[in-house]
């Protein structure tokens, strides 16, 4: 099948007809701006095959136009028995009929059932293989009711490929040993967990060993529980008669009374050796406090005395220094008058000597000089140039914004021009006598000179009036040269020019301020190549003439120089030792008066601490310690024989201790064991009459068998599970050669975008589930949107060609197919595309016109029937 032309009528905005013809074979390109109705032309082509003229549903309410109206949609086709006409008109009226010529075909019904056997039969047929709604850049369909449709097309047409599919894959002895073998394992397991099914055998046998291994537990743990009360009742009997024994109930009673006893002795003891120790303690202190105080007594006695000597000493040292002092000064002072007399001398020897070199330098240097001065202000003539030139050249505009400026100005030229060539154009014809009566804002229209019109323009005619012209909307040429001009508007406005002459005026006069700067710093770094510092300094080394006057001779300035210099080397030596001599003197005095205020201070401290002490004197406090002495000894040895006689204290305690706690655990294990005693006898006689023994052989014996059972139910699951496996395995190795046809048509053009790049198929959706690229699956839902609309479009053209082979070619219809594809990728579609259409018809609708100017192809116009 093949389109050659396609009718609208009342779809959508199209109310009045419009028609595509010149539909050709390969591929045909609709490349139109938004809006203009290009997914409105694929729904009623959807609509026309799919939908029959009966139906009202949402998909052909949304084809009526908001004014009302029937929709109608005709469509050329062309097949191996000729050329037909396909027409369909749905609600008022509506109708469905197929046209070879002039002679009806087929109508109402048999025309839909024509349609359906030249589809195949399938109900998505191409529109789920090969047609491609606008939005739509995945592999699968829009709603469920498509996505199954385009499902069933896609196994219909695989099938009909694969000659081995239905003995192999899809044959009825394979699906029914797989459906038999699947409904044995329900009645077992749960679905692809394999749990077991809830009401089935194996869950029965398995809750049948879970109950009768839980009652064996119980039994089990009766029994034993018996077995351990008989041994706990034996063992309670032998305890108690150990306790109740007289002799033992006696021997315990004397041993807590003994160690009570010797408990509060040994207490008393330890309280009357503590008052000991607290009375040693202050005996001790005593003793302390005395030496201590003898002690500060001797030291301060002794510190005044050596106070006394250290400020006797350092008061005749400071004197001495003193005198010294005075010495070195007189002396620094005679040497620093010396010194300063020769400093002079020399002073004024090297003024003379200097005056007559530069005399001498006058002389010699007066043609540099000369030289220099015209040097320097030649360069500074040179500066100011170059940075009168360097601020001319900051203003205006730079050559780039110039080029900038000059493209906008290019641009709006060229908007006008293509305004004007697209706009309405008047042209006056005058009658002899009669030029220039027709005027244009002022202006006379000459004699057979169009004048194009981009908006509302009055023309003055002399003796009649005016005549006002309103040719309508200019469309996007107007709007391109509006833009331009607020661009080259903005451009001026930025550059500070009103006009772009006036821009390039200040961009002239900015060049020829940057050429004058250059050559004014050409010219400068010839005069003063390191600047015109450099110049002035060696100005200055060169004395004016004038300086010269009334200079002695330099060798006789030399010799009294040379003098002077030796007299103020010699003086210089005397007053640094003098200075030094004179520190020194300084330092000494100031270390001996510090000294000497120390010393003073050490005595009055000294003095202050000996008065302290009142009128005790060295032997009162020595008699005192005597006495403290004594009493600490004797304090120590009533102590010492306190300690010597006292009991042990902690181990009367520990007797004590454990006396009350054999007495305790005795009275303890007695209140515990007759209780427990009546208990086990409880318990051994409710237990010995239930016959736990025998219940609980039955019950194992059961189990056993309950084992088995489940053992067996367990085999026959396993041997189910893995028939499952083996056969589902069969039909997967089949299916590789199910997805060998499309693999083989898709390859080719994998290889244009991906070379070495393969596709895994799933075996239910029949569609790829993952892209496979240097040896990594990259699953297709986690890809790029632009790699999932690439391999969509691909995946549709291999299924096209597939179409064809099996003998039921149809057009490939892509509606914006392409809208998430780089610049790089989209030329590479661009030539999978091209390389389809030499056998299969494509028709591609998209709003991206510079971008698919670039694809080829028929291209194709929307226009009324008359070619308006």
């Amino acid at each position: 099948m093949r389109l050659r032309s396609i009718r609208l009528e009342n779809v959508r905005r199209f109310t009045s007809p419009v028609l595509i013809d010149g539909i050709t074979d390969g591929l045909n390109v609709l490349s139109e701006p938004n809006e203009s109705g290009k997914s409105t032309l694929f729904d009623a082509i959807q609509a026309l095959f799919f939908i029959p003229h009966g139906s009202k549903n949402r998909e052909i309410a949304s084809l009526r136009p908001h004014a009302g109206g029937a929709p109608e949609v005709t469509v050329e086709i062309e097949t191996d028995a000729g050329r037909f006409t396909v027409a369909k008109r749905w609600f008022s009226k509506p109708a469905a009929t197929v046209h070879q010529g002039s002679r009806l075909v087929a109508q109402s019904d048999e025309a839909e059932a024509w349609l359906a056997d030249l589809l195949g039969g399938a109900e998505g047929g191409p529109s789920g293989l090969i047609w491609v709604r606008q939005g739509l850049t995945h592999l699968g369909a829009a709603t469920p009711k498509e996505e199954k449709a385009a499902l069933e097309a896609r196994r219909d047409l695989m099938s009909s490929i694969g000659e081995e599919v239905e003995a192999m894959t899809g044959g009825r002895r394979m699906d029914a040993a797989l459906d038999r073998c699947r409904e044995e394992l329900a009645r077992y397991a749960t679905g692809k967990s394999r749990r077991p099914q809830k009401g089935g055998p194996w869950f029965a046998a398995q809750e049948r060993v879970e109950t009768l291994e839980a009652e064996r537990t119980t039994l089990s743990a009766t029994a034993d529980a018996l077995h351990e009360a008989l041994a706990a009742r034996k063992r309670c009997r032998r305890e108690l008669a150990e306790l109740e024994d007289p002799d033992a109930t006696r021997a315990r009673a004397d041993r807590l009374e003994a160690a009570r006893a010797a408990l509060v002795t040994a207490e008393r003891h330890a309280e009357e050796l503590d008052t000991e120790a607290r009375r040693l303690e202050t005996t001790q202190l005593t003793l302390a406090t005395a030496r201590d105080r003898l002690e500060r007594f001797r030291a301060a006695a002794a510190e005044r005395d050596e106070a006394v000597a250290e400020e006797r000493a350092t008061s005749d040292a400071a004197a001495a220094a003193r005198a010294t002092q005075d010495a070195a000064q007189q002396a620094r002072d005679a040497a620093e008058n010396r010194l300063q007399t020769a400093q002079a001398a020399l002073e004024k020897a090297d003024a003379a000597h200097r005056r007559a070199e530069r005399a001498l330098a006058a002389r010699d240097g007066a043609a540099r000089r000369e030289d220099l001065v015209q040097r320097i202000a030649a360069a500074e003539a040179a500066r100011k140039e170059m940075e009168e030139a360097a601020a001319a050249a900051r203003r205006g505009p730079d050559a780039a914004a110039i080029r900038r400026l000059e493209a906008l100005v290019s641009a709006h030229g060229a908007a006008v021009a293509a305004r004007d060539i697209s706009a309405p154009r008047i042209t006056a014809r005058y009658l002899p006598g009669t030029e220039g009566r027709i005027r244009h804002d002022g202006q006379a229209l000459g004699d057979g000179t169009p004048l194009p019109l981009s908006g509302a323009a009055r023309l003055e005619i002399d003796g009649i009036g005016t005549l006002d012209i309103h040719p309508g909307e200019t469309g996007t040429a107007a709007d391109t040269v509006a833009k331009s001009e607020t661009a080259l508007r903005e451009a001026l406005a930025q550059l500070g020019a009103e006009t772009p002459d006036a821009a390039r005026d200040a961009a002239e006069a900015r060049a020829l301020a940057e050429r004058r700067q250059g050559e004014a710093q050409a010219v400068f770094r010839s005069l003063a190549p390191e600047g015109i510092e450099p110049l002035r300094e060696a100005l200055a080394l060169i004395p004016e003439a004038e300086a010269a006057e009334d200079a002695g001779d330099a060798d006789q300035t030399r010799a009294a120089l040379r003098e002077a210099q030796d007299a103020a080397q010699q003086a210089r030596p005397g007053r640094d030792h003098a200075v030094e001599a004179l520190a020194e003197a300084r330092l000494e005095a100031v270390r001996l008066t510090t000294a000497l205020t120390s010393a003073s201070d050490r005595q009055k401290r000294a003095t202050e601490a000996l008065a302290r002490f009142g009128a005790e004197d060295e032997a009162a406090l020595d008699e005192a310690l005597q006495r403290a002495a004594t009493a600490c000894a004797a304090a120590e040895a009533r102590l010492a024989e306190k300690t010597r006689v006292a009991p042990d204290l902690a181990s009367a305690k520990a007797a004590m201790q454990r006396a009350e706690s054999v007495d305790r655990r005795a009275r303890d294990d007695l209140a515990r064991l007759k209780p427990q005693l009546a208990t086990l006898d409880e318990r051994i006689a409710r237990s010995a009459g239930e016959a736990v023994e025998e219940r609980l052989a039955e019950t194992e014996q059961a189990l056993d068998a309950a084992r088995a059972d489940l053992a067996r139910i367990e085999h026959e699951v396993a041997v189910l599970t893995r028939l499952e496996a083996a056969l589902e395995s069969a039909r997967s190795d089949a299916r590789e050669r199910y997805f060998t046809p499309v693999a083989s048509e898709l390859r080719p053009l994998l290889q244009l975008l991906w070379p070495e790049a393969e596709l895994t198929w799933g075996e239910e959706t029949l569609l790829p589930e993952a892209l496979v690229r240097d040896g990594a699956h990259e699953p297709v839902d986690i890809l790029s949107g632009g790699t999932q609309e690439q391999l969509a479009l691909l995946v549709r053209l291999a299924f096209a060609r597939m179409l064809s082979a099996a003998g039921r070619p149809a057009p490939v219809i892509l509606d914006d197919a392409l809208v998430f594809t780089d610049d790089d990728r989209i030329e590479r579609m661009f030539d999978a595309l091209t390389r389809q259409a030499g056998d299969l018809q494509i028709l591609v609708l998209t709003c991206r016109q510079r971008a698919f100017r670039e694809l080829g192809g028929t291209a194709l116009q929307l226009a009324a029937p008359d070619g308006s």
